[in-house]
C-alpha cells in the first residue's frame, strides 16, 4: 500500500502541563499533529509532510546544567518554528540571547501590547489578555529578532526572526484564558506555515481500514471489548475492515456498571452482528482485590488478572495473529514520561503494554493518535448509535478506582445502585449530554445520620460531574440545586448503606477527574 503523506505539525514536549492543549488547538484547525521528545531523531523532523515545529513550555531553566535542549538538526529543517514559553527561551539562547530569572514573575492573566504588525497577530487587537506562566524570561535579545509584543514587565512577549521563519512567544496561546490564542495559532498554521487544514475523520477511517486490511491479511483478530467508547469504536472500525475475521471478548471483572454485560452483548452481538464472547470472571477479580486499598495496586491486579483471563479465553481461537486495543493518545502520553524526565506520569493506564508481549500477538491500535472527542467523531462517522458513542468515559479498572478503600461485592453493589440513580436523573432532566463525565464515588468513611427515628452510621458517597474536551483539563459542572437535591434524596432513600451525599467542585488541574 502506498503511504499517504499528510501535512503534519510536530510538537516538541519540554514538560509543560499544557503540551496536549497545544495539540488539541492545532487539531481543532483540522491539522494533524504529533507530540515528540527533545531527543527526537533528526529524520523525523525532516519527514515528508512536516509543515511546522512547535516547541512547548516546560518547568526547566534553559541555563540549567540538565536543561533539555533544542532537537538535533532543528535548524536544518526548512519549515516554520514556533517557540512557546520555554521554547521561546531556548530559541533566544540559541541565537545569542540571554535568559535570566525575572524579578517580576508572571503567572496568570497579563495584558500584552502589539508593537509591530505581523501576520502572527493579524485579526487580534493591539491590547489583549494572554496567559503567562514563567519565572524566567529573555533579558537580552539578538538583533536578528524583531519584537512583536510586550507587557509592562516583559519587553519581548512575542518576537520573530527577521530572515528565518522562526517565531517565539512568552505566553501560552493554547490556554483558553488567552483571549485570542486560537486565532494566533490559526495564523501560524495557515498564513505562516501554509497548512491546508484538510485532516478529516472520514479520511482517517478510510486510511485505517486500508491499513488494517493490509496488515491482517487472512489471519484472525481478537479484541478485548469493554463496551466503553474507546474499545467500541476500535472494534467497529476493525470489523468494518475485516468482518468475521474479528472476534470480540468481553470480560466481566465484577467492577463494571450495573447490567453492563447484558447491554454490551445486546449492542455488539445483535446490532453489529459481531462474533461476541463473554467471560464472567467477577468472583475471581473480587477475591484478588480483597484487602487492597492502594489505587495503583488495584490497577495492577485488574490489569494482570485481565491478561490471565483473556489469555485463557484466547486459546480457544485458532490462527489469531492480532489484538485490538482502544488506546488513545492521552493514554500513551500520560503513561510514558517524555524523555524519561520533564513530563510526569500521572497514573498508569491499563491499555498500554502487557497483552501483546504475553500472548505473542501483534497490536492493532487504530485510535492511538486520537483524543476522546476525535474518537467520538469517528464513531459517529461509523454509524455507532448515539446511546453508545455519547456515553460518559469509564475507567479501565472500572468501579475499583471509584471505591476508595477495599473493593468488596457489597461496596460494588452500593456504588452500582447509586450510579444508576445519578445516570437516570441526568437523563430525565435532560442534562446528560451537557456533561462530559459524571459518576459516583464511594468514600471510605461512615457518617452519622437519622432515618425516621433511628440513628444510622453508613457510607458517604461523592458525586463528580465535569466538563472537558479531552480529559486533560476539566471544570466541575454547576449542577442545578434542585437536580442535585433530587439525586441526593434518591440515593439516600433507595440505596441502603449510604446516608450522605457530597458534591465534588474540584477542577483539573489541580485535582484529577477520577479520585484514584
Amino acid at each position: 500500500m502506498t503511504k499517504v503523506v499528510h501535512e503534519r505539525v510536530v510538537i516538541v514536549d519540554y514538560g509543560s502541563q499544557y503540551t496536549q492543549l497545544i495539540a488539541r488547538r492545532v487539531r481543532e484547525h483540522h491539522v494533524f499533529c504529533t507530540i515528540t521528545t527533545p531527543d527526537v531523531e533528526r529524520a523525523e523532523l525532516h519527514e515528508p509532510g512536516v509543515k511546522a515545529i512547535i516547541l512547548s513550555g516546560g518547568p526547566s531553566s534553559v541555563y540549567g546544567d540538565d536543561a533539555p535542549r533544542l532537537p538535533d538538526g532543528l535548524m536544518d529543517v526548512q519549515v516554520p518554528i514556533l517557540g512557546i514559553c520555554y521554547g521561546m527561551q531556548l530559541l533566544s539562547q540559541h541565537f545569542g540571547g540571554k535568559v535570566e530569572a525575572s524579578k517580576e514573575r508572571e503567572f496568570g492573566r497579563r495584558q500584552i501590547e502589539l508593537v509591530n504588525e505581523d501576520v502572527l497577530f493579524q485579526g487580534t487587537p493591539k491590547q489583549q489578555d494572554v496567559w503567562m506562566s514563567h519565572g524566567d524570561q529573555v533579558k537580552q535579545l539578538d538583533q536578528a529578532f524583531e519584537v512583536l509584543a510586550k507587557t509592562d514587565t516583559c519587553p519581548w512577549a512575542g518576537v520573530r526572526h527577521k530572515e528565518l521563519p522562526i517565531y517565539a512567544i512568552q505566553f501560552h496561546p493554547e490556554v483558553h484564558h488567552s483571549d485570542h490564542g486560537k486565532r494566533i495559532i490559526g495564523n501560524f498554521l495557515f498564513d505562516i506555515c501554509g497548512c491546508k487544514g484538510d485532516w478529516q475523520m472520514s479520511a482517517f477511517i478510510d486510511e485505517q481500514i486500508a491499513k488494517i486490511k493490509e496488515s491482517v491479511g487472512n489471519r484472525k483478530v481478537i479484541c478485548g471489548l469493554s463496551g466503553g467508547v474507546d474499545s467500541s469504536v476500535a472494534a467497529v472500525l476493525v470489523h468494518r475492515a475485516i468482518g468475521d475475521q474479528l472476534s470480540c471478548i468481553f470480560v466481566d471483572n465484577g467492577v463494571m456498571r450495573l447490567n453492563e454485560g447484558v447491554e454490551v452483548e445486546a449492542a455488539f452481538k445483535e446490532h453489529f452482528h459481531m462474533d461476541f464472547h463473554s467471560v464472567d470472571a467477577s468472583e475471581k477479580f473480587l477475591s484478588q482485590l480483597a484487602g487492597t486499598d492502594d489505587p495503583e495496586k488495584k490497577r495492577r491486579i485488574i490489569g494482570h488478572l485481565f491478561i490471565e483471563v483473556f489469555e485463557e479465553k484466547a486459546k480457544e481461537f485458532d490462527d489469531v495473529g492480532f489484538l485490538v486495543q482502544g488506546t488513545l493518545y492521552p493514554d500513551v502520553v500520560e503513561s510514558v514520561s517524555v524523555r524519561g524526565g520533564p513530563s510526569q506520569t500521572i497514573k498508569s493506564h491499563h491499555n498500554v503494554g502487557g497483552l501483546p508481549e504475553k500472548l505473542g500477538f501483534e497490536l492493532i491500535e487504530p485510535l492511538r493518535d486520537l483524543f476522546k472527542d476525535e474518537v467520538r467523531a469517528v464513531g459517529r462517522e461509523l454509524g455507532i448509535p448515539e446511546v453508545l458513542i455519547g456515553r460518559h468515559p469509564f475507567p479501565g479498572p472500572g468501579l475499583a478506582v471509584r471505591i476508595l478503600g477495599e473493593v468488596t461485592a457489597e461496596h460494588v453493589d452500593l456504588l452500582q445502585k447509586a450510579d444508576v440513580i445519578l445516570q437516570e436523573e441526568m437523563r430525565t432532566e435532560g442534562i446528560y449530554d451537557e456533561i462530559w463525565q459524571a459518576f459516583c464515588v464511594l468514600l471510605p468513611i461512615h457518617s452519622v445520620g437519622v432515618m425516621g427515628d433511628e440513628r444510622t452510621y453508613e457510607k458517604a458517597c461523592a458525586v463528580r460531574c465535569v466538563n472537558s474536551t479531552d480529559g486533560m483539563t476539566a471544570d466541575w459542572y454547576p449542577m442545578p440545586y434542585e437536580i442535585m437535591a433530587k439525586i441526593s434524596n434518591r440515593i439516600i432513600n433507595e440505596v441502603r448503606g449510604i446516608n450522605r451525599v457530597v458534591y465534588d467542585i474540584s477542577s483539573k488541574p489541580p485535582a484529577t477527574i477520577e479520585w484514584e
